[in-house]
């Protein structure tokens, strides 16, 4: 049987890492102003720019049903089944257009990552290597989804200007972390963003200390792969980060960077090390 693994844009791998996992994609919106275009032809720098310019947040546009429902039936053409792995349900309406398009065809399965970027390429990963070991896809979507729940996916935010022009973070809080240099960690619950601890200083000491705290926090680690994915981060950030994961005995580490949709959220210079919690199976 000839399974497809797909996966929004909002996956955050590259061209030659999508290739190699065998997972197709299909791409978020993104609207500066009066223009418009796909995630990947508009890119986190010019998300950047725009917002230097205009003060002002890019909107993200979801999948509508028609464009999953196109895409699902495009697929099926060259596959005998789809599993697409969708942008967390609590925060973004793709996932229920997903599910409300594989509803009306046969072989289509949805499921709802309760993650975000290479949060949900950990899962799409897996799958992708169920399919290499021949199993069905209600298997592959059976064993992923118990893994789900051990998906840590976390980051640490240089600057919280994109969270308080989002309406996620009050004016108090902006001018609190901006005259200490506060450094928020976020963590991904239940399929939502909370805030985790709050780091203070340079930005290359923030992300150590992150990184030292996540993996006590989280310490039962798949050590086969592990992320670093960041929106523009420094060298010696990147760095840093790849240090604490070769200490910790990660046999893959993978550095990404994160694409327009995710970014336009999080703003520049976020970094996040993600990984599995269970140990490896």
């Amino acid at each position: 049987m000839k399974i497809c693994i797909s996966a929004e844009s909002t996956i955050d791998l590259p061209k030659e890492l999508l290739e190699e996992f065998e997972i197709s994609t299909i791409p978020f919106g993104v609207i500066l102003g009066d223009k418009s275009g796909k995630d990947g032809e508009i890119t986190p720098d010019i998300i950047y720019d725009y917002v230097d310019r205009t003060g002002v947040l890019p909107k993200t546009s979801a999948i509508n049903y028609a464009q999953y429902s196109e895409y699902f039936q495009d697929l099926l053409k060259k596959y005998d089944a789809v599993i697409h792995f969708a942008l967390s349900s609590e925060i973004s309406s793709a996932c229920q257009n997903a599910m409300n398009a594989a509803s009306e065809l046969k072989n289509v399965f949805v499921i709802d990552t309760r993650s975000l970027s290479t949060g949900i390429a950990l899962q799409a990963i897996y799958a992708s290597k169920l399919v290499k070991e021949g199993l069905k896809p209600e298997d592959i979507v059976m064993k992923v989804s118990e893994r789900i729940p051990n998906d840590q996916t976390s980051f640490v935010l240089a600057t919280v200007d994109y969270l308080y022009k989002g309406g996620r973070c009050s004016g108090l809080a902006k001018l609190g972390a901006m005259l200490f240099r506060i450094r928020p960690q976020i963590i991904m619950g239940n399929g939502k963003m909370s805030p985790g601890k709050k780091y203070m200083g340079k930005q290359v000491e923030c992300v150590a200390n992150y990184c030292r705290d996540t993996l006590e926090q989280f310490n039962n680690p798949d050590l086969s792969l592990v992320f670093v994915t960041h929106s523009g981060a420094t060298p010696e950030m990147v760095e840093v980060a790849k240090k604490a994961l070769e200490e910790k005995g990660f046999k893959r580490i993978i550095e990404t960077v994160a694409g327009a949709t995710i970014s336009s959220h999080c703003g520049p210079k976020c970094l996040g090390i993600l990984y599995m919690n269970d140990g490896g199976r």
